[in-house]
């Protein structure tokens, strides 16, 4: 029996209490991944590397210490690799608070895919959800930008909405590790193998592979940080939560995003941009409660 299926109503409390914890640390990623003056790739890797040893003591505290890697973990490492590449090359070419936004656009790929996966009939209420999420997201990208819109904010808003692929097979992988898998131990071997991965694609993109100030090297070990503490969040809350409610708690972070890319940035957003990204945000809510199953008799 799944971990999911053995929380009580208590623990399930507390691991929603512990995901909105984590998202509100996710929302300063973006943040940091402006202040920190090297490649985007690159940037993903010292968030790696600077959060490995971190996991790795947690990852020994826990029952079995770090264990052996499977193909699970693997996959997750892979896809969180893509994710970070993509969402940080968003970040770089568009505003922070569009690229959090459309990189959020994961629960509808989440529950697309379980109903891909368990064949479940699809609901009309989830196509509706679907034509919203779309059609927000891209009224967001179209509506005209009154802030700063950043390098190239139609291939950054495209790598940003690319990112929700990513962090959907990210959600799925570490949701079927952590049947029997410790979170720490999760995090640490996802992270080890995406680390590689960011390193080549940084070599091959030629980016700037170090931070040229020190403000940069403590924004790298910031992100590190936030790594653990956020994503461990995540992961631990996924072990006792379904992966949609998940992804759906977790839109907590676009919006931190936002408010921080505002204050620190003065990225503001024009009407249509925040219609657009309310319409999208819904469509995703709505997205969720249609992979509800439905009520039985009796």
């Amino acid at each position: 029996m799944t971990e999911i299926a053995e929380s009580s109503g208590g623990e399930r409390r507390t691991a929603m209490i512990v995901l909105v914890v984590g998202a509100c640390i996710i929302g300063l990623a973006p943040i940091l991944v402006r202040l920190a003056d090297a490649g985007p790739a690159a940037v993903g890797l010292w968030r790696m590397l600077f959060a490995l040893p971190l996991l790795a003591l947690l990852a020994r505290r826990e029952s079995g210490g770090i264990g052996p890697p499977g193909w699970v973990l693997g996959l997750a490492g892979i896809a969180f690799a893509l994710d970070l590449a993509f969402w940080h090359y968003g970040i770089a070419l568009t505003s922070v608070a569009k690229a959090t936004i459309l990189s959020n656009l994961t629960p509808v790929i989440v529950t697309g895919v379980a109903w891909l996966v368990f064949r479940e009939r699809v609901r009309p209420l989830f196509l509706a959800a679907v034509a919203l999420a779309v059609g927000g997201a891209c009224l967001m990208t179209l509506a005209r930008d009154p802030g700063l819109p950043g390098a190239n904010p139609a291939l950054g808003d495209a790598f940003s909405a690319m990112t929700a692929v990513w962090y959907a097979l990210y959600f799925l992988a570490v949701q079927r590790a952590r049947r029997t898998r410790g979170a720490a131990q999760v995090m640490f071997w996802s992270s080890l193998t995406a680390a590689p991965l960011l390193l080549a694609a940084s070599g091959l993109l030629g980016e700037r592979l170090t931070p040229a100030t020190p403000g940069g090297w403590a924004a790298c070990i910031g992100l590190g940080v936030m790594h653990v503490a956020g994503q461990g969040s995540i992961a631990w809350a996924l072990g006792r939560l379904p992966a949609s409610v998940t992804s759906v708690v977790v839109l907590v972070q676009p919006v931190v995003a936002a408010v921080l890319g505002w204050l620190l940035f003065g990225e503001v957003f024009g009407p249509g941009q925040m219609l657009g990204g309310a319409i999208a945000l819904t469509g995703v809510i709505l997205a969720q409660r249609a992979a509800r199953p439905a009520a039985q008799p009796g």
